[in-house]
């Protein structure tokens, strides 16, 4: 037995225990991924999902109640389609440069990534600020959050929305700053990138749906 042991060349155990140790580091890469997506990218599509039915409940609440209200004002007496297409474009452009922010980082260039992200970030903050102004001249007209029925399912949904969109302006504002600091492990920075932008197309297609089905509905009936 000795002898045999003695005769195996050592340069094939060698193989044989590298060997083993790259099966141990495929299956270690298999390991942090499910059906081919990173952990991280597959939880925030998770995320994702529970927040389509948190916004599904939002919205369909607001059309149960629509035309139930007792009291004004009414959408036709505050609605402003001018100022809100305008924050709509805004946000919509924010998509744009969202997505080249992820392109640019999956061209390995971060600095180009980083000053498309700075630019969502600010053209989702306007967004928040318009909203802000249209908030405070409904109440100015004197619609609350206590006024009536429509009052309340309006100002809960949007301003939820308008919350996720804050949510989303801080994210990208730190991501751009930790990369323009140089503070990400360069390997994770694209898909550090691109789960933010998941992020932030949701909110804006969540507000497209927002706007033709509560904004727009109102003065096409």
């Amino acid at each position: 037995m000795s002898a045999q042991l003695a005769a195996t060349d050592p340069h094939e155990v060698a193989d044989a225990a590298g060997h083993d140790h790259g099966d141990h580091g495929h299956h270690a890469v298999v390991e942090n991924n499910f059906m081919g997506l990173p952990n991280i990218k597959l939880a925030m599509w998770a995320f994702l999902g529970s927040e389509c039915m948190f916004f599904g409940s939002l919205i369909g609440t607001y059309f149960f109640y629509h035309g139930k209200a007792l009291a004004g004002p009414l959408p036709q007496d505050v609605f402003s389609i001018g100022i809100t297409s305008i924050s709509t474009f805004l946000l919509l452009m924010s998509s744009l440069t969202m997505a080249l922010a992820v392109d640019a980082m999956k061209q390995r260039n971060p600095a180009t990534a980083r000053n498309f992200l700075v630019i969502t970030a600010l053209l989702g903050a306007t967004f928040v600020g318009f909203q802000v102004y249209e908030f405070s001249h409904f109440v100015h007209l004197g619609l609350k959050l206590s006024t009536s029925l429509f009052g309340s399912t309006f100002y809960v949904m949007t301003g939820f929305h308008g919350g996720h969109v804050t949510v989303g302006v801080i994210w990208l504002s730190m991501l751009a700053l930790l990369i323009h600091k140089g503070k990400l492990n360069p390997a994770k920075l694209p898909i550090n990138v691109e789960v933010a932008g998941l992020y932030w197309h949701f909110v804006d297609i969540v507000w497209i749906v927002i706007f033709t089905f509560v904004y727009l509905l109102e003065f096409i009936q």
